[in-house]
């Protein structure tokens, strides 16, 4: 009991990063087994996830939009989010660029082949998309957690509460209690991250080793690099312009951007992440409820705009073909509005890399090259993306004069769910 006890009293993220360290070292030390052994944890963790995803969202969603005075407020608050999701992105894709013309990854590299059974992804067109974000049946979008779809009923949903007025105080307040549920729900799930993320970490480090790395060393050290400077950087300086400290944001994020690193799913950091960022970072709940759960579907600086061009510039230098100044646009342009679209696409990453090649009439063919070591990307593109979702709600919420200065200014790293740490 006093060990059981010990460990709940261990601050979230160490209790996290030891999971971390040791599914590292018992995936070293056992090899491939790990995977067999310990990957059911992971599974176990991921599963738990995506259970509570799409219920907490309905419920904030539908809480925090039957909670709103006026619509204006609503439109406003919107579309500011969408443009600092579209700016960030495009910064995104600047940096993504500069870092594979200074590190040249597909420079010098020889002898790589496509992982069997691989071939490229169907790009869905963008008017298909966008109709699929309106769904037939609100709860088979609920059951097959098609997020975006669960996003516009909730919203459509909540703004009739609003309309219909005091006839609808008893939903709204069931509503507020469901949200309330879905948060402790959310509590218990967040207990067992550090478990998580040892099976996770156990399986991968034993599944690949290094010797899947090393004909491509210096294309993960391009993307990690490029990453580390949008998160650093790009998000740092942007926090700075607004008047705020960048050291605390990253102190309150970091809970989420662990799970990010580990996970390699934004829907697994998305319970975090918002958490954080209404308990820790101060931005009103009403706005954050709606602004988390979409950024987690459509806001991907890592996957959708980073890896895309250094993937980009890596196939263009592996084939000896050089990118003309109207490629670079085209692939500026498919990267921004392309995360849009694909939003709610599984494996979003490889479909945005088709989706930007073929735009700029790059050889689709390469993509299989990185496929062999996506998980190992798709970490670090994951935590640069839920960073990004964190990011801009605090940007407009500053903005918009809705920002709790006091709660950021004393921003802990600590998740704290109600005024209480988690554990």
């Amino acid at each position: 009991m006093s060990l059981f006890t010990s460990w709940f009293r261990v601050r979230f993220w160490k209790r996290v990063a030891a999971g971390f360290v040791l599914g590292a070292l018992a995936g070293w030390l056992i090899g491939p087994d790990a995977a067999t052994w310990f990957g059911p944890f992971g599974t176990l963790y991921v599963t738990l996830i995506k259970m509570i995803a799409v219920p907490l969202v309905f419920f904030a969603v539908l809480h925090s939009v039957s909670s709103l005075h006026g619509v204006k407020d609503v439109a406003a608050l919107g579309g500011r989010t969408f443009a600092w999701f579209a700016a960030t992105a495009s910064l995104a894709v600047f940096v993504g660029l500069l870092v594979a013309h200074v590190l040249r990854p597909g420079l010098g590299v020889e002898g790589l082949t496509t992982p069997t059974g691989w071939h490229p992804k169907d790009v869905p067109e963008p008017v298909k998309v966008l109709l699929d974000i309106v769904p037939a049946n609100p709860f088979r979008a609920l059951s097959e957690g098609k997020i975006l779809q669960v996003i516009f009923f909730a919203g459509l949903l909540g703004l009739a509460l609003v309309k219909i007025g005091e006839k609808s105080a008893r939903l709204r307040a069931l509503a507020g209690e469901a949200n309330d549920a879905m948060i402790q729900v959310t509590r218990f799930v967040l207990e067992v991250t550090p478990i998580g993320t040892f099976g996770l970490i156990a399986a991968l480090v034993g599944s690949y080793g290094f010797e899947k790395l090393l004909p491509l060393a210096t294309f993960v050290g391009a993307l990690y690099l490029a990453c580390a400077l949008q998160i650093v950087f790009v998000y740092g300086g942007l926090l700075l312009t607004h008047g705020l400290n960048p050291v605390k944001f990253f102190r309150a994020a970091f809970p989420a951007m662990q799970v990010a690193f580990t996970s390699s799913s934004s829907f697994a950091a998305m319970p975090i992440a918002l958490r954080s960022v209404v308990r820790n970072m101060g931005v009103k709940e009403e706005y954050a409820a709606f602004a988390v759960p979409l950024g987690a579907s459509i806001k991907m600086d890592g996957c959708g705009a980073i890896y895309p061009a250094i993937s980009a510039v890596f196939i263009a230098q592996y084939f000896h073909l050089d990118l003309q100044p109207a490629q670079y646009v085209v692939i500026l342009l498919a990267s921004v509005l392309g995360s849009f679209g694909t939003a709610g696409v599984p494996g979003t990453a490889t479909v945005m890399v088709t989706l930007v090649l073929s735009s700029a009439g790059l050889p689709l063919e390469g993509i299989g090259y990185l496929v062999a070591i996506d998980r190992i990307l798709d970490m670090m593109r994951t935590m640069t993306n839920v960073t990004g979702q964190m990011v801009v709600p605090v940007l407009v919420a500053r903005e918009r004069g809705i920002l709790d200065l006091e709660v950021y200014h004393r921003a802990s790293s600590e998740l704290i769910v109600e005024g209480k740490p988690v554990a």
